[in-house]
């Protein structure tokens, strides 16, 4: 009962947190901080439904809108970590309310799925893999937004929403963090897979597994291609969201399978 009634104030504080950043857009710091307010409240209240969903004797409840919501629940933190430096809270408008709905989702119980193990090895890598997802996930929504800076601004429509935004420079700066932590997330997830789980090429995984690394592959190159040869704007953006799609099916269509199609 208070996973349900939690993540359904959560998704009430998310949504007018959305609100009030689309009627605050471009205004001063401390009203900024007024309309993130609510979504700081809406994470602690879907943090203390996810320990109880997520977190159980026999294991971890990683089903597929317990992992879903786990990532929106890491996406809100991080883009409220980068207001403090930068203004990305416009990406709060569509992962806030997402994030929440996502929370009752999860706290319906309708698509569980126990993974029974107490080894700590193991917990670890499963939550260094859901943080890599995550970075990588936020990564995709910057450069959406990237993409549609940079195309508003080529065809000479700059106004409207594209003022509230950062400079091309700042988003592909920011673009490139998440993108650069979301690789050694993933690097590590995939080195402790290798080293802790029993096969991680068995039948069940294989697919999860080859199609991780190909987005590893392609996070690699994009990074490799920034440092030596500079690339950006829609090459980078281009190769971001490669690396998503491929990385996506490896967690959630693999999930959606073997959960929903399977049974």
């Amino acid at each position: 009962m208070f996973p349900t009634v939690a993540s359904a104030l959560a998704t009430l504080c998310y949504c007018l947190s959305a609100l009030l950043i689309y009627k605050q857009l471009g205004s001063a710091q401390h009203q900024r901080w007024v309309a993130l307010a609510p979504a700081v409240a809406g994470m602690l209240l879907q943090a203390a439904a996810l320990n109880i969903l997520i977190i159980r004797p026999q294991g971890l409840n990683l089903g597929f809108f317990a992992a879903f919501a786990l990532i929106g629940w890491l996406i809100s933190i991080q883009i409220l970590l980068s207001c403090i430096y930068r203004r990305i809270e416009s990406l709060g408008i569509i992962v806030f309310p997402i994030s929440g709905l996502a929370g009752i989702a999860a706290s319906l119980h309708f698509a569980d799925h126990l993974i029974s193990t107490s080894n700590s090895a193991i917990q670890g890598h499963i939550m260094v893999s859901v943080i890599a997802y995550s970075l990588i996930t936020l990564g995709a929504f910057q450069a959406g937004l990237l993409a549609y800076q940079d195309l508003s601004i080529r065809h000479h429509h700059p106004g409207g929403f594209i003022r509230f935004l950062p400079p091309l420079h700042d988003m592909e700066t920011l673009l490139f963090q998440f993108l650069a932590f979301g690789f050694l997330c993933l690097s590590a997830s995939l080195l402790t897979g290798f080293f802790y789980l029993e096969d991680i090429f068995a039948q069940h995984l294989v697919h999860k597994t080859v199609l991780s690394i190909i987005g590893w592959i392609i996070l690699g190159v994009l990074l490799f291609g920034r440092f030596r040869f500079g690339w950006r704007g829609m090459k980078a953006i281009r190769w971001t969201l490669a690396a998503f799609v491929s990385l996506m099916l490896a967690f959630f269509g693999s999930k959606l399978v073997l959960e929903f199609i399977l049974q």
